[in-house]
């Protein structure tokens, strides 16, 4: 049988989370002051793009309101179009940063739907031909090649590069 050795996961799994105390991370992590910190990667008038902390595949995105709801009627028709075109942003930033083949685009409504966090975000998963292998369906483990900090120096970049003049 073959080794899979990944060490730099421990730090992953172990780590809290959010800081202890932020029941409401989607609006507490914009008012943070680092965006490297909170895994912001781009920022418009009323919405959001942040790394998952907790990824189905490396470039996982969440498009997120700043105004705290949780669900998308209660957005203002402004709101809506700004989620729209930051979910959009992502998209291109993704395809621009890591090339992916496809990506997902989805929003969770309600804890029956895995929810896990009431404020409204959406998700923007990068897929791969192949990503998926027999890891999550026998191990229940998912393997991500890249660590949070890395991929999201490297969408930070090309986020500063498409909005250059």
């Amino acid at each position: 049988m073959e080794q899979l050795h990944a060490y730099w996961r421990m730090e992953y799994i172990q780590s809290p989370g959010y800081p202890s105390g932020m029941e409401r991370p989607f609006t507490a992590l914009p008012a943070l002051g680092d965006d490297r910190a909170a895994l912001i990667v781009h920022r418009s008038a009323l919405s959001y793009l942040i790394l998952n902390r907790y990824p189905y595949n490396p470039g996982h995105l969440l498009a997120v309101p700043f105004r705290d709801v949780s669900e998308l009627d209660a957005l203002t028709q402004a709101e809506r179009a700004d989620l729209m075109e930051e979910i959009n942003f992502g998209r291109l930033l993704l395809k621009a940063a890591l090339n992916p083949d496809g990506v997902n685009v989805g929003f969770n409504f309600g804890s029956a739907a895995g929810g896990s966090i009431s404020h409204l975000h959406g998700h923007l998963v990068p897929r791969w031909s192949g990503d998926n292998n027999f890891m999550p369906v026998i191990g229940s483990t998912r393997i991500l090649p890249q660590a949070l900090e890395a991929t999201w120096d490297r969408l930070n970049e090309e986020a500063r590069k498409m909005l250059r003049p």
